[in-house]
């Protein structure tokens, strides 16, 4: 199960830099001119959580096998990119295929890196980047719409559904507003998401600061964590490039100099886990002594199909899932501690899984 987050925002905010100490390789250039970027990059990069190292500290795993996220680079947007300008369309296609959006801003001053308007305003910044993106929308819509009318008109269901959303979402977008901001009931939510449409996605603000504001921010990422708290937006402070330089580092190292700048963790750290978050996902554990292992999962799936994750016959075979809550894993010192405490349960087709679940599965073969 493939999950991706997108890193946009105007040229030079330091997108390439933060994707580079993400994934802890040279592989985007980080040049100081827009479009150095010609084509996305990808990283896979591991979610950090201690509770898998203290599940495979208890279960003696031989190995430590974490779940991950994919992150693409995806070039500076420009003013004018949904109508092709910069290298727009090509752009905003590669947004299309993701599924949540990592937008970084520039949050800091230095005269020897250009900005693309000649300003450092976050704000304004925000706003050209989100009205591109509501502006490729509509016209995708506007487009879309009367082929669905003439399926509609053949009595397709699907065509049917598809309209009635697409005509609540073009209202939304020629107000201003992103197409997240149409109200949907809870069985329409699938159905709105497999219309790709770029606003619909959720959003992550990154404010990229100087090297001394990392810790605390500045008065310029306050602004947009003002924008992002009214929104609804997660919001997380970084300086791209001591992130880059922690990249760089040993375990041992870091740990020193995080403690010296003031951070307990990295921000790149904060950044993968409130992507995670973003995108509504849960984790949970298989342990053994051969592994200790993380699966990823969105919140609300059901044990036959969190099973199916690990592999498709586990999820046709299945019988039941044995169930330890990770508190109690831990509590009890591993799985026989926690039988004999009786923490153990035996869950049937209809279980939600727990982020945090310790699970084994019984199925047939």
């Amino acid at each position: 199960m493939g999950f991706k987050c997108g890193i946009v925002g105007l040229p030079n905010v330091g997108k390439s830099t933060l994707f580079n100490a993400l994934t802890q390789t040279a592989a985007a250039a980080a040049e100081n001119f827009p479009f150095c970027t010609i084509e996305p990059n990808v990283g896979v990069v591991p979610v950090p959580d201690p509770r898998l190292e203290n599940c495979a500290r208890i279960g003696k795993s031989a190995q430590i096998i974490p779940t991950q996220l994919t992150f693409v680079d995806i070039a500076g947007l420009v003013r004018g990119a949904s109508q092709g300008e910069g290298l727009g369309n090509q752009f905003l296609a590669h947004i299309r295929e993701v599924d949540a959006i990592i937008h970084v801003l520039r949050c800091f001053e230095d005269d020897d890196i250009t900005h693309v308007d000649g300003r450092v305003d976050p704000l304004a910044d925000s706003e050209t980047i989100e009205t591109e993106l509501m502006l490729a929308d509509l016209d995708s819509v506007e487009r879309r719409i009367p082929a669905l009318q003439k399926r509609a008109k053949g009595n397709d269901e699907e065509a049917k559904r598809d309209l009635a959303l697409l005509e609540r979402a073009v209202v939304v977008l020629r107000e201003g507003k992103p197409a997240r901001a149409v109200e949907l009931d809870e069985d329409e939510q699938l159905a709105f998401q497999r219309l790709s449409l770029i606003t619909a996605k959720p959003v992550l603000f990154v404010c990229n600061v100087e090297e001394a504001a990392a810790a605390t921010g500045n008065a310029i990422s306050a602004r947009v964590a003002e924008k992002a708290a009214a929104e609804g937006i997660p919001c997380v402070v970084i300086s791209a490039a001591i992130e880059s330089e922690i990249a760089q580092l040993d375990a041992e190292e870091r740990s020193v100099f995080l403690e010296e700048i003031g951070l307990t963790e990295t921000g790149l750290s904060r950044i993968i886990r409130a992507g995670y978050d973003l995108l509504g996902l849960a984790t949970y554990f298989t342990v053994g002594p051969k592994e200790a292992r993380a699966w990823t999962i969105a919140k609300g799936t059901k044990a036959p199909q969190a099973a199916g994750v690990i592999h498709t016959d586990f999820e046709k075979g299945f019988i039941r899932a044995e169930t330890i809550a990770y508190d109690a894993y831990v509590a009890h010192n591993g799985e026989t501690g926690a039988k004999e405490a009786g923490k153990a349960r035996l869950e049937g087709k209809e279980y939600v899984v727990q982020d945090g679940d310790i699970l084994h599965f019984r199925f047939n073969n």
